[in-house]
């Protein structure tokens, strides 16, 4: 059964593995099973851009789980009510208008969705003309589509599935509902005749898990699928799983990395008195000579121009021709395009001031002394500092 389900979910769409195919699968099939579950894990749909085939998944998984329920722009009041004893199967399309900049008052939502990956986590609200104290259960699995990716404590409780456009080769069956709902809806009926009258058994299952703490609470319920299913799955389950949780730690090191290199630049450009812009070479020879930083090593020669480029891109940050003192051009950062990102990932610690300096009072009529260390108060670079090219 799950061998069929896991080849009708690759005729309608190319996943980035052969684990994040597996993981769908198992996952579709924990939605049937969630009554009995300790923990409700989240699937993150991300891509880089659109017509990554986000959406044409959750067109899949609504076919296929337990009780769907999908959504672009639903109110917190509403998921509230629809979730209870037997929850839905929360999809989510378009989770940028959650968590992006025009989120607005979605932070209830957000905090449901948080709640939900595990049992026994309501929400309380004032509810009914008595104004009672009541509480909502927030426990259900939920799969978020969007673009880029949703917020940490969200990630930290999903198997993220991180989709690419199809290359050229790459084909797929249209899915068209004349005969694509017909197919998945058997399978979903299949599922639910197995794994529903299952669910007290799975209550009281404890699965051995290849990783610990909340990849293992994440990943408990498709385990639990791929054993009861027997055959290749538990191992087919548990390869998945640490192929997968190892990705996103490689990820969250290069995020990690990237905030790192943020702050070098700061330091470097702090070193610099304060210039408007830095040659892209000279802000390299900086970086790798730092003993301390992993510059040095990145890549297999180091990083170059095309690294620093490429690490700085997610903040929208790139090099441009300026017009430095001696009148030549070079590719070059300008401070000014750092600011955003500096203030964002890495603000600089409010910086003490010693109680003598606040309580100390200047002489009578003499006009305090700067103190030492104070930038000049001219404009950055002086008067012969870089100019960006017209």
């Amino acid at each position: 059964m799950l061998d069929d389900l896991r080849t009708a979910i690759g005729r309608y769409v190319v996943l980035p593995s052969d684990e994040a195919l597996t993981a769908v699968t198992l996952w579709v099939a924990a939605s049937h099973i969630q009554p009995g579950l300790q923990h409700a894990p989240r699937l993150a749909v991300v891509g880089p851009t659109k017509g990554c085939g986000k959406s044409r998944l959750l067109d899949v998984l609504y076919e296929t789980v337990h009780q769907p329920m999908m959504t672009v722009n639903t109110s917190p009041a509403v998921v509230f009510r629809v979730i209870g004893k037997n929850p839905p199967t929360l999809l989510v399309d378009e989770a940028d208008t959650i968590f992006g900049p025009k989120a607005g008052d979605k932070e209830d939502l957000r905090g449901l969705l948080n709640a939900g990956h595990q049992r026994n986590r309501p929400a309380w609200r004032i509810s009914g003309p008595e104004h009672k104290p009541t509480a909502f259960p927030t426990f259900a699995m939920a799969a978020l589509a969007g673009i880029g990716d949703l917020p940490d404590t969200i990630m930290d409780r999903a198997i993220v599935i991180r989709m690419q456009k199809r290359k050229p080769g790459e084909r797929i069956t249209p899915f068209r509902s004349r005969y694509s709902v017909p197919e998945l809806h058997a399978l979903r009926d299949r599922l639910a005749d197995w794994l529903v009258p299952l669910r007290g058994t799975v209550a009281g299952a404890v699965p051995k898990m290849p990783v610990e703490d909340r990849a293992a609470d994440t990943w408990e319920p498709l385990v639990i699928v791929a054993d009861l299913a027997g055959g290749h799955w538990p191992a087919r389950a548990r390869a998945a799983c640490l192929a997968m949780t190892r990705n996103e730690v490689v990820q969250d090191e290069q995020t990690t990395l990237k905030t790192r290199l943020l702050r070098d630049i700061r330091r470097v450009f702090d070193q610099e008195g304060g210039r408007e812009a830095l040659r892209s070479q000279d802000l390299l020879a900086v970086l790798i000579q730092d003993a301390e930083a992993p510059w040095a090593e990145y890549g297999t020669k180091g990083l170059n121009a095309y690294h620093l480029a490429n690490l700085l891109r997610d903040f929208g940050i790139s090099p441009a021709n300026q017009r430095f003192e001696n009148g030549r051009q070079a590719k070059a950062y300008a401070r000014n395009q750092f600011v955003d990102a500096w203030a964002r990932y890495c603000p600089a610690p409010a910086a003490s001031v010693p109680t003598a300096e606040i309580t100390a009072r200047p002489a009578q009529g003499r006009p305090p002394a700067p103190p030492s260390g104070t930038l000049p108060t001219g404009p950055p670079g002086g008067p012969a500092g870089p100019r960006p090219t017209r």
